[in-house]
């Protein structure tokens, strides 16, 4: 499996060039690359963020899904957000996400699923009061979109009027250009998708338009007064309604007419007037949706299931090795340049030690070469037939770049050695200090526009900055000499910096870059600090204990999250650059964000298995109304909720002698009313 710190890291570097670009394109209307390279950025983002789940737990995807909407049209709030999908590449994924739907509806019957073809487009939603149109957005970044209503009116799929609707209705589909109408456009974008994304950032809808732009209708955002029982309903009703739908969609019943379906599509693929790169598969029961829920930019309900990707042979000149922002030691195959999926790549991921062992992958060897989830370049496999008889075993380096040996280390969970070496002396390392570095200026941390990758790399060889404490004690007079830095570039990176110092505790928590703490974590630690005051705590050796001991309660912080907390601050270099960047800040006081639920400043608890719903549902409603979920039975849980199969006794003999509530399974329901 790919090394999931080198993801994270390739992600965060993609990002920000990604915000560079966008901010170019869609703000300032100076594009700084070419169409494609920029469309072709924002896929693999997307692409990326599908693909591996644990990214969701450590970023917030809504703000990179689609693009930030630009000063060109006014900006609307979506009544409900534009999530992204989840990604399947293989039927394993798929057996997957059905299981875990099982799971948390607490059911083992099969699961009917919608299919519908991914049309590779830009996503809009419309909006309609009463069967009028009122007005059309842009996904934008999936919280607000553009208004971009007159461009929308141009296309003869969408109607201004539906006849008997629902009193508000918000349709949602996909605005695309057919393959050969593209063909008389080709000269001026470089791809059909690109074609309809500039027809709809278009100022005049005139010039729209003049452009044979599409729609299919696939889903809804808000509504009122009306109910679907299934997305199969609602398509139907859709077309009732004159919107075009797409021909492919229809009901499967099993993982192996998944499969069917998946290859049935992918082999029309060619002979589709549209482009298409996947099939979205939703569960069709618009009840068992709702209980599913969504993640913070994904629904649990649906995901996309791609088609294959792209495989090339290249040749392995030289192996390198990177270190990240934890101190993982991550392999990378240098290799002659080859085109992979319409990409010039010319590096590739080795993952870890273990995978070159496993691979026997050498320097000279002839290898295949695919862009995982069409996205980051691996090697596949060695062609051993073409190996040069002199080759030898490669050695990996058992000291990192800064000369330190390195270590693996045992999960704490599996008890099974980490197949990653990592360094182990955080910012003592001066790779992986410029690594921590760029994670903390990054989007979700504390998001310093103008401070990238590239700029991080060049202040830290300048010396300008080397720990997080510089970046708020930046000398603006030594920038004017550089190449690039104007008046206007500096003024902006300091009014960056400066609107920074203001950060919320449980985003302050994840900037640090503990490892194993990711977004959900920092909430569930923000929400037990509360306030930097009490975080601080963590610097004295003495309360670091007690409040390790404490964290034990936490449900989502385990043995594995604590360690890593007492690793990072018993290392005297990283509590000394904490502290002095906690100086320069105003860390406000973390905040609930239902304090008005009905189990408001409730510690809950969960045992057994419960008949109507999974623990995980269970959670998610106690969480949703304002409780906090604990790990453990002890003195600070207001209700121990008692499930009908299989509780453990333990924990309500605790809960007994410790005089906590006991909640059965029947009054859990009569508390939320169902």
């Amino acid at each position: 499996m790919m090394n999931k710190i080198k993801i994270k890291e390739i992600y965060k570097e993609k990002f920000k060039k990604f915000i560079k670009f966008n901010q170019s394109y869609f703000e300032k209307d100076r594009p700084i690359v070419s169409d494609s390279e920029f469309d072709k950025l924002k896929k693999e983002l997307l692409e990326l963020a599908k693909k591996y789940p644990f990214l969701k737990k450590i970023n917030d995807l809504d703000k990179i899904v689609g693009s930030k909407p630009s000063g060109k049209f006014q900006k609307v709030k979506h009544a409900k957000p534009m999530l992204s999908l989840s990604n399947a590449f293989e039927k394993e994924d798929m057996l997957d996400f059905k299981k875990k739907i099982q799971n948390f509806l607490n059911i083992s019957t099969e699961i009917e699923l919608s299919s519908e073809p991914k049309i590779d487009g830009i996503s809009a939603s419309l909006r309609y009061e009463k069967g009028k149109l009122i007005y059309g957005l842009s996904r934008g970044d999936g919280i607000f979109g553009e208004n971009i209503t007159s461009n929308l009116l141009t296309i003869r799929e969408i109607p201004k009027i539906l006849k008997n609707p629902p009193e508000i209705i918000e349709i949602r589909g996909e605005v695309y250009i057919g393959k050969q109408d593209f063909e008389k456009l080709k000269d001026k974008f470089a791809n059909p998708r690109n074609a309809a994304g500039g027809s709809l950032r278009q100022k005049n809808s005139s010039e729209t338009a003049k452009i044979p732009l599409k729609f299919f209708a696939y889903g809804i955002g808000e509504i009122k007064n009306h109910f679907f029982k299934n997305q199969s309903d609602l398509l139907k009703e859709l077309k009732n309604w004159g919107f075009s739908v797409n021909s492919y969609c229809k009901i499967i019943n099993s993982i192996d007419g998944v499969e069917e379906n998946h290859s049935e599509i992918e082999r029309l693929r060619s002979e589709l007037d549209y482009d298409v790169d996947g099939i979205v598969y939703k569960v069709n029961n618009f009840n068992f949706q709702d209980r599913l829920g969504s993640t913070s930019n994904s629904p649990r309900w649906a995901i996309a299931y791609k088609f294959s990707s792209v495989k090339a042979s290249s040749k392995i000149r030289n192996i390198s090795v990177q270190v990240g922002r934890t101190g993982a030691i991550t392999p990378v195959a240098k290799i002659d340049p080859v085109t992979v999926g319409g990409v010039v790549v010319s590096n590739a991921t080795l993952h870890n030690e273990d995978e070159i062992n496993r691979k026997d992958i050498r320097i000279g060897d002839t290898v295949m070469v695919q862009r995982a989830g069409d996205v980051i370049p691996q090697v596949l496999s060695v062609d051993k037939s073409k190996r040069d008889k002199n080759s030898k075993k490669f050695i990996f380096p058992d000291k990192c770049l800064c000369g330190y040996p390195t270590k693996k280390e045992v999960n704490l969970s599996t008890k099974k050695t980490d197949a990653v070496r990592r360094c182990t002396r955080g910012y003592e390392c001066e790779f992986t200090a410029r690594e921590k570095l760029k994670h903390i200026v990054s989007k979700d941390a504390f998001d310093i526009e103008g401070l990238g990758k590239k700029v991080i790399d060049n202040f830290w060889s300048l010396k300008f900055i080397r720990t997080p404490a510089d970046i708020f004690d930046l000398n603006y007079t030594k920038l004017e000499a550089l190449d690039g830095w104007g008046e206007l570039s500096i003024n902006n990176l300091k009014n960056a910096i400066e609107n920074s110092r203001k950060i919320v505790l449980d985003r302050f928590i994840y900037s640090i870059g503990i490892r194993h703490i990711g977004q959900e974590n920092a909430k569930i630690l923000g929400a037990f600090f509360k306030t930097s005051k009490k975080f601080s705590e963590l610097f004295n050796h003495k309360k670091r204990k007690d409040i390790l001991k404490n964290l034990h309660d936490l449900d989502g912080i385990g043995e594995t999250q604590a360690k890593s907390i007492e690793d990072f601050f018993s290392n005297q270099k990283n509590s000394t650059n904490i502290q002095s960047l906690m100086s320069e800040l105003n860390i406000e006081e973390f905040k609930k964000i239902n304090t008005k639920g009905k189990l408001s400043n409730k510690n809950l608890m969960f045992t057994g298995g419960f008949e109507r719903m999974s623990r995980s549902e269970a959670k998610a409603i106690a969480e949703e109304n304002g409780a906090k979920i604990l790990g453990s039975v002890s003195k600070k849980l207001d209700h121990l909720i008692i499930g009908n199969s299989k509780p453990t006794k333990k924990k309500i003999e605790k809960a007994k002698q410790l005089k906590i509530d006991l909640m059965t399974e029947k009054k859990w329901y009569e508390l939320l009313n169902r």
